[in-house]
């Protein structure tokens, strides 16, 4: 039986809490570590990542746009972190907000969730700017393969706001018309799939958003209680402004599916200093959600 990706991440939150350990290999913080801006310095950085993580989080994600940088050598060192992060037993989402419509869309679900492929993670990021309609291959192929989609709903940065908080026809802004669809397909998802999709009925579903610790939800009309069961990514802590020790005041009743990420906070602590950096958040966080 395939494990719905919801399911997963529940028996993660139980196991080694909510913190997600961003994999943001910045130039300056190359440099910082003592290592190259290249393709081999990527995938060293990658990789201590991924050991100070293991055992200590259950979830990583790495940010594909800075292996993009090096091209096809940055994306072979991509894949090694891939490959070592899911040898761990880690959960990966992949950050790479794809976005597209037809088959594009489709070829970029095959890409970051084909079980077996040079790139596979256990869920992605993605955009839906073109209608969440547009992204129903890569959502139908993530609940075959029993991984996941965070659909960016209202994400941290300011300059997104104008957009993810105007109002549409019916009179919800465009995150709250994301958030609503987004929980449609995790009901239908539990209606449909039960106990033999690995889902539960009132568990979490396997499609989430994102919406950053830094917004205001109520500002763009998004009731925290119709997020009971449906995962959220939210960056905006540390480095951007939010603190982790108000992840569950900030999020209230949709705290149950919150994913706190986590990157630039942790890593900037050093190459030897990030497996601390990690302890000192995950006990912050156990000591909120306890």
């Amino acid at each position: 039986m395939t494990v719905s990706f919801g399911a997963r991440l529940e028996r993660v939150f139980a196991s080694t809490g909510r913190l997600c350990v961003g994999i943001d290999p910045h130039a300056y913080l190359l440099g910082e570590w003592g290592l190259g801006d290249t393709a081999e310095g990527l995938r060293e950085f990658g990789l201590r990542v991924v050991e100070a993580a293991h055992d200590r989080v259950g979830i990583v994600k790495p940010q594909v746009a800075f292996f993009e940088r090096h091209g096809a050598a940055g994306y072979a060192a991509l894949e090694d972190v891939l490959a070592s992060a899911r040898a761990a037993g880690l959960v990966v989402i992949a950050d790479v907000k794809r976005g597209d419509v037809g088959s594009s869309v489709t070829a970029y679900g095959e890409a970051w969730l084909t079980p077996g492929g040079p790139l596979e993670a256990d869920a992605m990021t993605i955009s839906a700017f073109q209608g969440v309609g547009s992204i129903r291959a890569p959502h139908d192929l993530a609940l075959s393969a029993g991984k996941g989609l965070f659909v960016l709903a209202a994400t941290s940065n300011p300059e997104a706001a104008a957009i993810q908080a105007a109002r549409i026809d019916n009179g919800l802004s465009v995150a709250r018309s994301i958030v609503d669809d987004v929980q449609s397909w995790n009901e239908q998802e539990h209606s449909s799939g039960g106990e033999g999709s690995g889902s539960r009925p009132n568990g979490l579903g396997s499609t989430g958003v994102v919406i950053g610790a830094t917004i205001d939800m109520a500002g763009y009309g998004i009731d925290a209680g119709s997020l009971r069961s449906t995962p959220i990514l939210a960056p905006g802590f540390g480095h951007q402004g939010a603190h982790v020790r108000d992840a569950a005041e900030l999020f209230g009743a949709a705290s149950a599916g919150l994913i706190v990420s986590a990157s630039r906070s942790i890593l900037a602590a050093g190459r030897d200093g990030v497996a601390p950096a990690i302890d000192a958040q995950v006990r912050e966080l156990t000591e909120v959600f306890s």
